[in-house]
C-alpha cells in the first residue's frame, strides 16, 4: 500500500484526492478553488 499523503481544503471543507501542483513554485492547491491545501496530519484533528 502506498504511502499517500491525503490532502485537505479549507475552502472547501474536504479532502482532495487529486490536487493540482504548480510548476514554477510546487504549490499544491485545489483544483476546484485554487486555495493552498494543507495535510490531514497538520490539522490536529482526532
Amino acid at each position: 500500500m502506498p504511502d499517500a499523503v491525503e490532502l485537505y481544503c479549507p475552502a472547501c471543507g474536504k479532502p482532495v484526492p487529486d490536487p493540482l501542483v504548480c510548476g514554477d513554485c510546487h504549490a499544491v492547491i485545489c483544483r476546484v478553488c485554487g486555495t493552498p491545501l494543507e495535510r490531514i496530519d497538520d490539522l490536529g484533528v482526532g
